[in-house]
């Protein structure tokens, strides 16, 4: 096959019918795009039947110089295959989901006697029931909330509640039944966890028809103050329900609407569970500009499913081309049928209605924000004398206290604000306490190691928060690894150390400038140094709380964790032990006498 041509119809001639995933690459043999197919063969020979092709497709083939496919056994394969692949290369024409963290869920715990109800994040594959998605960590401990008020379930650790001896406030303002201390019996609280698991699977219906059974054989059997708190949980039931504002709908589905305008996309997912609303959560995908919708939300599909658990039921704004390929991948994934429609009527059609104003709303904000984000990088360049905005900014600070777990922070900025998965902390080691500018030159010389091996992109702007001496530091970092065209800048807090009033200074420039208050340049300025302080402290309170939780008598050769409960133990604490001298040590069960003095020696260092 020539370099600077590619013969895509025989090439497709040639390959199965089966399915599989292929990959459409540069003259450098780069991934240019990532695709999967039900039968490889007709899709790929769409691509080359001329006519009707997007300038976006269009573009891409002009640039492939060849293919590489690779055949699966099941859709369900290639669908795996297809997302794990866009992962690994991040082709620039693929349509891309940026990574976000997990959906909270709640959970509830089966392996106890008193089963706990707690915020979840992670895995859903662990012991006990876990109920979700939610949007949302307020949604999730909203729910918590009202679970607790409705059936006094405990939300306490195993190790808090194992350790009470009378109940806790949460039982004085009636959010638990004080299970830790004997005040309900295990089948009361047993019926209460299955009521809540009941109003969590959206059977409200079936619970409140519990209560009230119970209600009623409370008052015959004379018990009225049972036969009351049933009553009040009805009422506080009713209230919920109508609170929701659903109107009899049932079903659990994801909604998913897009709204386009210009070169931004925004893909809104409305989650619905048993018929309650749940909330929603936006997206906003790359390198979606220039594509059809139904393009967008299956590459959208394809990636969103494969992170997150899918639903009986999805919905879509837009027919979705090869949706077959998708249903099945998705249905053998999770083990049940799942069906994707885009005609629904009813309160199917105004969950979508809902969706498709959510997704618009939130795309005037994101372009609204986009205008103001832009203004301040051209406000930016034009006080830094550079050509053109910046495309990525990077900021560093230093943390310490009285230079005890000194860190560095590194936050970076791109043309839509912050990139928090390129963030960065470095825990300083070998400067002397309080050097700062030793603290910022290891922190830079480390980092732009890095970039200049081509293992970090080459910022635009790089920001050093402090004045001429943070400044020298970062010229001298960059000087030596020969690292040119990149802006520096360093931001000093003025006289009055009032926001406002922050000298800037330049590198090559004499004198520090003061912006205007009012300044979209300094306001990004204030913004980005005060992210990099941000992010600076959280990493040393984080550094010095870890060396706060570290027993000194961890740091001791020989001395395992039962040696040191036996020696704190006899000596009531850390204090105790500190104060013994190497007989006394000696004695303690399992320390000889040889580890008695290391241990005395040890702790005599530290004092």
């Amino acid at each position: 096959m020539a370099e600077d041509t590619f013969d895509g119809k025989a090439y497709a001639r040639s390959l199965s019918g089966r399915p599989g995933v292929y990959r459409m690459l540069d003259g450098a043999g780069d991934v240019l795009y990532v695709g999967k197919a039900r039968n490889l063969k007709n899709r790929v020979s769409s691509y080359f039947r001329g006519s009707g092709q997007s300038a976006k497709t269009m573009a891409m083939l002009n640039l492939t110089r060849s293919m590489e496919v690779t055949v699966t056994d099941t859709e369900t394969e290639a669908l795996l295959l297809e997302y794990n692949l866009i992962k690994q290369h991040k082709p620039r024409f693929n349509i891309l989901l940026r990574d976000d963290k997990s959906f909270p869920h709640i959970h509830l715990s089966t392996d106890q006697e008193f089963p706990r109800i707690s915020f979840h994040r992670g895995s859903t594959r662990i012991p006990g029931r876990i109920f979700g998605p939610y949007p949302s960590t307020h949604a999730v401990r909203g729910t918590i909330s009202t679970l607790q008020k409705l059936f006094h379930l405990r939300g306490c650790k195993d190790s808090y509640f194992n350790n009470r001896s009378r109940p806790c406030l949460q039982y004085q303002i009636q959010r638990c039944s004080g299970p830790c201390v004997g005040l309900i019996s295990k089948e009361d609280y047993a019926r209460d966890v299955e009521d809540a698991a009941l109003f969590l699977d959206g059977r409200n219906q079936e619970v409140t028809d519990r209560l009230a059974a119970r209600m009623e054989k409370a008052s015959e059997s004379l018990e009225f103050e049972k036969a009351v708190r049933y009553r009040d949980q009805i009422a506080e039931l009713s209230s919920i329900q109508a609170s929701q504002h659903v109107s009899g709908g049932r079903g659990s589905a994801d909604v998913i609407a897009i709204a386009t305008e210009s070169d931004q996309t925004c893909v809104t997912v409305l989650f619905v569970r048993d018929g309650r609303q749940l909330g929603s959560r936006n997206y906003f995908p790359q390198g979606a500009a220039g594509s059809a919708s139904s393009e967008v939300l299956e590459a959208f599909l394809s990636q969103y499913y494969l992170r997150h658990e899918v639903p009986p039921e999805v919905i879509t704004a837009v027919e979705i081309e090869d949706s077959e390929l998708l249903v099945n991948g998705l249905s053998e994934r999770a083990g049940r049928r799942v069906v994707i429609k885009h005609r629904v009527r009813g309160e199917r059609a105004r969950w979508l209605d809902l969706a498709k104003t959510n997704s618009a709303h939130a795309l005037d904000m994101r372009m609204a924000s986009s205008a103001s984000i832009r203004r301040q990088y051209q406000a930016l360049a034009e006080a830094l004398g550079m050509d053109e905005p910046p495309a990525r900014m990077e900021c560093f600070d230093i943390s310490h206290t009285q230079g005890d777990a000194t860190v560095a922070s590194c936050v970076v900025f791109g043309p839509e604000g912050p990139l928090k998965s390129d963030y960065r902390r470095f825990n300083i080691t070998g400067v002397q306490a309080g050097d700062d500018y030793g603290a910022m030159r290891q922190a830079l010389d480390r980092r732009y190691t890095r970039v200049q091996k081509g293992e970090a992109p080459v910022p635009d702007l790089l920001i050093v928060d402090g004045g001429k001496g943070q400044l020298a530091q970062a010229e001298s970092v960059l000087e030596e690894l020969q690292l040119e065209g990149i802006t520096l800048l360093g931001v000093a807090k003025g006289p009055s150390r009032k926001p406002g009033k922050e000298q800037l200074f330049l590198s090559g420039h004499e004198r520090p400038s003061i912006l205007p208050a009012n300044s979209p340049a300094l306001h990004l300025v204030q913004q980005i140094r005060d992210e990099a302080h941000r992010f600076a402290i959280a990493g040393h309170r984080a550094s010095r709380g870890k060396a706060r939780r570290t027993s000194l008598l961890e740091a001791i050769a020989g001395l395992g964790p039962k040696r040191r409960r036996e020696l704190l133990k006899q000596f009531g604490g850390l204090q105790g032990v500190q104060q013994a001298g190497v007989e006394d040590l000696a004695r303690v069960k399992g320390i000889s006498q040889a580890l008695a003095e290391r241990i005395h020696a040890t702790l005599r260092e530290k004092n």
